[in-house]
């Protein structure tokens, strides 16, 4: 049990060291360049601003 306790309290102390460094609401996320899924086109998060939303998704779909 005491194992499980320091666990939970590093990964509180990790969480909380990070959590200034994310952004927050409203931030403007910064600029990237992403190519297509043939490598030839490039898009960047810029091309958007003040068009429409985005949003980023980045998982797996099999």
């Amino acid at each position: 049990m005491l194992k499980v306790i320091r666990a939970r309290n590093q990964e509180r102390a990790w969480q909380k060291q990070y959590d200034s460094h994310a952004p927050k609401e409203g931030d403007v996320a910064q600029d990237f360049e992403l190519y297509d899924t043939d490598g030839k086109n490039s898009i960047r998060l810029s091309d958007f601003m003040g068009k429409k939303p985005v949003a980023l998704i980045f998982g797996s779909y099999t």
